[in-house]
């Protein structure tokens, strides 16, 4: 179609039939769209309300459409805007650094900031995939007897199974959107042992995805100094209360280094701060 939508054709008020009417489109917008459809298994299904109000049924739909589903992101589509918007902002201001997610589990969000720099010519950054590959880390019960409940209570070992996806499953996915090539580099292993010795160097957009308290306190401790003036910081499970305490290990952080930016929400769950310039 030549970058341009179906013409669609009307009548004038006589009945005569009038030329079509082009409505041009972006191309990469175009794409990137039918991209974040197809990771969140929303091409033809709605995507599972997290703020409904029965709890019990959302588990329910949220287990039937992403873990038993063929998503490869269970990111709500307003959290995969908020990943294209930050790569647009931080490639408009010209800050530097590449974009690293933790925590992906089928590494739908990844693939996600894969193609958008890939159709947005940008071939100096990478992408840095890092996760367990093995599932959640069990929580100490003792510090965090809230996470450690969930971990062990049914509803994440049978339904959500832990959110384990192993690297090859993960590389197979990049390689079925065709975004596996050498600006994407995996980092396997729990946080705490891969992250204080990974070669990153500077940071745009860090992509904090733990769950639990521990977990995103790795990312913290070890990323943050690595992000750019003007890079973001996004915490994907910032507003969950029940079984997390990610909420927690980001307010101390900020609290501890005197980070006085808002959070900024981008949905009900998941808030992000840019880091002054």
């Amino acid at each position: 179609m030549s970058g341009l939508d179906n013409p669609t054709r009307g009548l004038s008020s006589a009945g005569v039939p009038q030329p079509p009417t082009l409505i041009p489109a972006d191309g990469a917008s175009l794409y990137l769209g039918l991209l974040k459809r197809s990771l969140t298994n929303t091409l033809y299904e709605a995507e599972p309300d997290a703020d409904a109000e029965n709890q019990y049924r959302y588990v329910h739909e949220f287990t039937a459409h992403y873990i038993q589903g063929p998503a490869v992101s269970m990111l709500p589509m307003a959290r995969m805007d908020n990943i294209i918007d930050c790569i647009d902002r931080v490639l408009a201001d010209g800050v530097p650094g590449d974009l690293i997610e933790t925590g992906v589990w089928r590494g739908g969000a990844t693939i996600l900031m894969r193609a958008a720099l890939r159709v947005r010519g940008v071939t100096d950054r990478k992408v840095w995939v890092a996760d367990s590959f093995e599932g959640l880390p069990e929580p100490d019960p003792e510090r965090f007897p809230k996470e450690a409940k969930a971990h062990a209570g049914p509803v994440f070992t049978k339904g959500f199974k832990h959110f384990a996806a192993g690297l090859e499953e993960v590389q197979a996915n990049f390689r079925a959107y065709e975004q596996l090539d050498d600006q994407v580099v995996f980092l396997p292993g729990w946080f705490s042992d891969t992250l204080p010795t990974a070669p990153i160097g500077r940071l745009a957009i860090a992509r904090l995805d733990g769950d639990y308290y521990s977990s995103t306190m790795d990312g913290l401790t070890n990323l943050y100094d690595k992000v750019s003036p003007g890079g973001f910081v996004i915490i994907d499970d910032y507003g969950e209360d029940m079984w997390t305490e990610c909420r927690r290990a980001v307010d101390e952080f900020r609290a501890a280094r005197s980070i006085a930016e808002p959070m900024t929400a981008v949905d009900s769950k998941c808030s992000y701060w840019r880091k002054p310039a």
